[in-house]
């Protein structure tokens, strides 16, 4: 008996997948680019960013009356006129107790609001996030009338508390959405082995959700804080005693209709602007930090 052998197949050729790129010939890309078209750029940029704190130091320092472009001789005349002839070290005091009272309120009230978006489900969840969304394209303005009639009626015109109540309000919802995006990228599955070992939600929440929210609560925190510090209308509307009043209405006071004293203007803007530098300095990477782990969907 004769038997036919099988035709052989040829194998199919099997094809070579292509490695990534290794770092050095990353980096031997990124050489190729001429340093001028990164370099030239970001120095303009930061000569634009740079002259107009140049131009306030140099109206602070300087003497009244000099035209000259280097602050020489040096002067502290302004700082002390400002803060004490203008009452800036109450404007301080002022803009310090709002803007630590509105961070407090904000973060503990949006960390609640946050945690319940992130891990409940309820109807009208869907419904409420939009909500909230759509209250950041009102202008406070449109509600300064009504809030005015509110805090009227309250008798908390010319109170300190009437500002932080609206810095937080509109801080609120904003805050809510950012720590909703923290607390989910938490695994659910680290809560649930807190419960098996005994512990509540409050103490399951407190001892292993709240430690790794440390840098969401601390950008959500500090930009609080910042708007708390820099804004103008509630302060303006709301407070109508001098000794009452924060350092954006303090600064306004140096600008009359006849004349305006660049110098003392330029020294409180400095003192204004030092504390936000100091926080931003000292938090730089836990805002990186909070704000990358926010953008990542969990």
């Amino acid at each position: 008996m004769i038997t036919k052998e099988a035709p052989q197949v040829a194998p199919a050729p099997v094809r070579a997948v292509p490695e990534p790129p290794r770092p050095a010939e990353r980096r031997r890309a990124w050489d190729e680019v001429p340093r001028w078209q990164i370099y030239l750029p970001l120095s303009i940029y930061l000569v634009f960013t740079l002259i107009p704190f140049y131009w306030i130091l140099l109206f602070a320092l300087r003497p009244a009356g000099s035209t000259s472009l280097v602050p020489w001789p040096m002067t502290f005349d302004h700082f002390g006129k400002v803060w004490n002839e203008r009452s800036f070290g109450v404007y301080f005091q002022n803009s310090v107790l709002v803007g630590i009272a509105t961070l407090v309120m904000t973060t503990v009230v949006a960390l609640a609001g946050g945690y319940a978006l992130a891990r409940f489900d309820f109807k009208i969840k869907r419904g409420f996030m939009l909500a909230l969304l759509c209250t950041q394209f009102v202008p406070g303005a449109l509600l300064l009338v009504p809030l005015f009639e509110i805090f009227a009626n309250l008798r908390m015109i010319n109170s300190l508390a009437s500002v932080v109540i609206a810095e937080t309000v509109f801080q609120l919802p904003l805050s809510m959405i950012l720590i909703s995006g923290f607390i989910r990228n938490v695994p659910y599955s680290l809560e649930e082995a807190a419960w098996v070992d005994g512990c509540n939600r409050f103490t399951s929440f407190r001892i292993v959700v709240l430690p790794l929210l440390r840098p969401g609560l601390i950008a959500v925190g500090s930009f609080a804080f910042v708007h708390a510090w820099n804004h103008f209308l509630f302060a303006l509307m709301f407070l109508s005693d001098q000794g009452k009043q924060t350092i954006p209405v303090g600064l306004n006071t140096l600008m009359s209709a006849d004349s305006v004293d660049l110098g003392a203007l330029a020294a409180g803007g400095i003192i204004a602007a030092v504390p936000v530098v100091i926080v931003f300095a000292f938090i730089q990477k836990w805002l990186i930090t909070g704000f990358s782990a926010g953008a990542v969907k969990g």
